[in-house]
């Protein structure tokens, strides 16, 4: 694992081709990371603002280029995530000018930005890192098992597809447990938790027998300094495609509670639109079921997205339905708050 780390103070986020819909890091980053937005990039939106999509994040002006972003800028982020982490060619001027700035370029896509010759070269000639958020660590162990001996309370958040707000329930829930004046560390297993706590493992990088191992030593690492720790969850333990993440990180992390995150309005897998999702309380049956015979567990409650339901009643009667269907207290943990969650694991 990475130390921890930061990218600066200021830094501009690459959104072209993915503002506002699929702009997952950018919009984690805005929310959680402890960054000044000097711009986000999105050609088709340049001139406007992001409050106009984003009401209730931070404010950052829209630019077309980065030659449109004022000094400072400390980083360009790569703000969106493509399915199979492709570089797209529309980003690649705006990266040469930021190299050339000497900014350093973080990016979170499969392929390695660090291993294009021109990228590679100009952040030689300009003294710039670029940060592959991606990129595990070159030696794993394989699960042993002792994440079992970890004195911290371990939550991990699991979903019923991917893109269900995994990572938005991991950082809400941490926040509010500190406020509380609980110890609370975060295990960041995705590139936008690594963007926003500045260490963690690509769980999705590392070879499939390596994967429960990784997430075993960030919960022994992290987990020595705290008194609870919220695992960030990926994917679905029966999606399709990604699996084999949620999998190992059930295994690794041996987590002590679970909370099940859910769409409200999501009816099919992600990018398996053919295939319709099963009813939540399956997953509560499927998740504890699969991790019983390694390290019991049990769900907690439910994070439950709503922002595609505009009316409130409705959003409320929605949480409630939720909260019967898995049998536990849940939340929109945006809505209306993370505490029903924290109540229930106090």
């Amino acid at each position: 694992m990475a130390p921890a780390s930061r990218f600066g103070d200021r830094i501009a986020i690459l959104a072209h081709g993915g503002y506002p819909d699929n702009g997952k890091t950018m919009e984690g980053v805005m929310r959680y990371g402890d960054y000044e937005i000097a711009a986000v990039l999105a050609h088709d939106h340049a001139g406007s603002r992001t409050r106009e999509s984003f009401p209730d994040l931070p404010d950052a002006p829209i630019r077309a280029t980065m030659d449109d972003v004022a000094e400072p800028v400390d980083a360009l982020l790569i703000g969106v995530a493509p399915v199979g982490g492709g570089i797209d060619d529309r980003w690649r001027a705006d990266i040469v000018r930021a190299l050339e700035r000497g900014c350093d370029v973080v990016s979170g896509l499969h392929d390695q930005l660090s291993e294009d010759p021109e990228f590679a070269a100009l952040a030689a000639e300009y003294d710039a890192t670029i940060h592959e958020l991606r990129e595990p660590p070159s030696e794993l162990p394989v699960a042993s098992g002792i994440a079992e001996e970890v004195d911290a309370t371990v939550v991990l958040t699991v979903g019923t597809d991917c893109a269900v707000g995994k990572m938005t329930t991991t950082m809400e829930l941490a926040a509010a447990a500190r406020e509380r004046g609980i110890s609370t560390g975060v295990v960041a297993t995705g590139q936008t938790g690594i963007a926003i706590t500045g260490r963690g493992i690509a769980i999705d990088r590392v070879q499939a027998d390596f994967a429960a191992g990784a997430a075993e030593q960030l919960v022994v690492e992290i987990g020595a300094d705290h008194d609870l720790l919220v695992v960030e969850g990926q994917a679905s333990i029966v999606h399709p495609a990604f699996a084999a993440d949620s999998i190992a990180l059930l295994h690794g992390a041996r987590p002590d509670y679970l909370v099940l995150c859910h769409d409200a309005t999501r009816e099919s897998y992600h990018n398996f639109e053919p295939v319709p999702l099963p009813a939540a309380d399956r997953y509560v049956e499927w998740y504890t079921s699969i991790a019983d015979p390694i390290s019991p567990t049990e769900v907690l409650g439910g994070a439950l997205d709503t922002s595609d339901i505009d009316e409130e009643a409705a959003a409320r009667t929605a949480v409630a339905e939720y909260a019967d269907r898995i049998g536990a207290p849940a939340t929109d943990v945006i809505r209306y708050g993370p505490e029903p969650l924290l109540d229930a694991l106090e």
